[in-house]
């Protein structure tokens, strides 16, 4: 005579219970939005690293174009736009620091004089605006006249 346990036998489906979908969908929906967080961070630097470069591009555009066609002379300030781009450039005499006094005082004996550039450069929507600023200096003879050089470049104000 054999006893047969019923409570304890089990048979197997073959197939998923409902919680091991739903544990399956959950960890699937997490994964999902974490890649997505990746991947749109990744996007706002990119466009972020865009606007630094293009940034940077119309900065050396103007810079290329001071004793061109920007006169390169003390007091010489100079506004235009560059697509969405917005730059202010001025020309100053070179003062120097006290470490580069040195560097100021053989320019003088030198017959040269040093003129320090400011470039500002804007772009964004009012009240995001981003802006980075470029400097350099540029030496000319302090005897040289001025040549007259000034045209304008396209979207310069003065």
């Amino acid at each position: 005579m054999r006893i047969r346990r019923e409570g304890l036998s089990y048979r197997s489906s073959g197939g998923f219970t409902l919680l091991e979908l739903l544990l399956a969908f959950m960890v699937f929906a997490l994964s999902f939005a974490t890649v997505l967080e990746i991947l749109s961070g990744s996007m706002r630097n990119t466009v972020r690293a865009r606007h630094f470069t293009e940034a940077a591009l119309t900065a050396q555009s103007v810079m290329d174009q001071v004793g061109v066609s920007v006169a390169l002379e003390p007091g010489v300030a100079v506004q235009g736009e560059s697509g969405e781009y917005r730059w202010e450039l001025s020309i100053n005499e070179f003062e120097g620091d006290a470490g580069e006094m040195d560097v100021t005082s053989l320019a003088g004996l030198t017959g040269i004089t040093l003129l320090q550039v400011d470039l500002f450069v804007t772009w964004g929507e009012p009240g995001h605006e981003r802006e980075r600023r470029f400097s350099t200096i540029k030496a000319m003879l302090s005897n040289q006249a001025d040549n007259g050089i000034m045209t304008t470049l396209p979207g310069i104000r003065q």
